[in-house]
């Protein structure tokens, strides 16, 4: 350490100067000390990050308004933990009781007022709650409605972190409530419009790939896929596992490049110059094009699993961006490739392109 330079107080100080502030009811205090702890994470280990995130748990559960910068930075501390279970069913609890919030007072406001504020208008909070107070509800429920409505956002944001974890995504609870909630407030902030996207995202599945028309071997595999965000991210990966040499059981053509899969997969950069290029069309089970825009979930299921067909390109498609969920570790592993026959009774069962 340089001479004159002293040590930030360690995490457990930092963490008990925050629950002192809450135990005083001290919102000041409380603010001032979300920092310290951020600064001291880094420097902890993985065991004291865990003890202080229990410790901080019941913190959460304060008003929106007080708490939402302790939310996010309590999302980024489960990195340096052990165990995200501490926190992850309190930060969806919340998230959803926000977005619910939110739109309870959207409603309420809408009919009162007409169009409610923005709710990125921080400088209209006490105005708001000073019009909106006594329309049917007491202070303290006002003041809550509020307060989600302009920081619903900082509740959601931690999740949609976190869910970029498969470990998370296991053990998520309230699926069916967070998906719920989005639904009214989706257009009206950042956040949970890609965290429906999280939801949906499948891990540890199970596909058949057929070769129909793309190369015409009538080859099929069996391939397990997880972590991928949307159906341009699945064209690319499946690409670079099933595109290579023929004497290998792979399929001729153009595989996509290093740079490509690299955008697709864990690289940093998401968007290379020149974007990506497709491959094939990708077709399910009934004859339907698997859209780029849409996602894995959107795949049908025959007799169980996810079939999907491999076509010529009607037309040369490219796209920007590799991936949607930058921290996301996607998986596409070719499993097996299936016996001749199986393939052959599967494209059997399969329905023609519809268009």
């Amino acid at each position: 350490m340089l001479a004159g330079m002293t040590a930030s107080p360690p995490l457990h100080s930092q963490v008990d100067a925050l629950l002192a502030a809450m135990d005083q009811r001290d919102p000041d205090g409380f603010s001032d000390a979300v920092p310290g702890i951020g600064q001291a994470v880094p420097n902890s280990t993985p065991d004291e990050v865990q003890a202080a995130l229990v410790r901080l748990e019941p913190a959460l559960n304060l008003p929106f308004g007080i708490a939402g910068d302790l939310a996010r930075l309590v999302g980024g501390m489960v990195e340096y933990g052990t165990d995200p279970a501490a926190v992850v069913p309190t930060l969806v609890e919340r998230a959803a009781e926000a977005m619910e919030s939110a739109a309870r007072f959207a409603e309420r406001y809408g009919a009162a007022f007409g169009d409610p504020p923005s709710p990125d208008a921080h400088d209209q909070i006490g105005a708001t709650l000073e019009r909106f107070t006594g329309h049917g509800l007491d202070e303290r429920e006002a003041e809550l409605l509020v307060q989600a409505w302009f920081c619903a956002d900082h509740w959601v944001q931690p999740v949609l972190y976190l869910c970029q974890r498969a470990d998370v995504r296991a053990m998520l609870p309230q699926r069916a409530r967070l998906t719920a909630a989005i639904e009214p407030v989706r257009e009206v902030y950042g956040t949970p419009h890609w965290l429906a996207g999280l939801l949906r995202v499948l891990d540890d599945e199970p596909l058949v790939v057929l070769d129909r028309g793309f190369a015409g071997t009538g080859r099929g595999y069996r391939v397990t896929i997880g972590g991928i965000g949307d159906n341009f991210q699945l064209h690319t990966l499946l690409a670079a596992a099933l595109i290579g040499d023929p004497a290998r059981g792979l399929l001729p053509g153009r595989p996509p490049t290093a740079v490509e899969v690299a955008a697709a997969g864990t690289g940093d950069d998401l968007q290379p110059t020149g974007g990506l290029s497709g491959n094939w069309n990708l077709v399910d089970a009934y004859g339907a094009w698997i859209w780029n825009e849409g996602c894995p979930a959107d795949i049908p299921h025959l007799d169980g699993v996810r079939v999907v067909v491999l076509d010529p390109e009607p037309y040369q498609r490219t796209w920007n961006t590799g991936r949607q969920y930058p921290l996301m570790t996607p998986l596409c592993r070719v499993d097996d490739p299936l016996p001749p026959a199986e393939a052959a009774d599967w494209l059997r069962r399969i329905k023609p392109p519809t268009r």
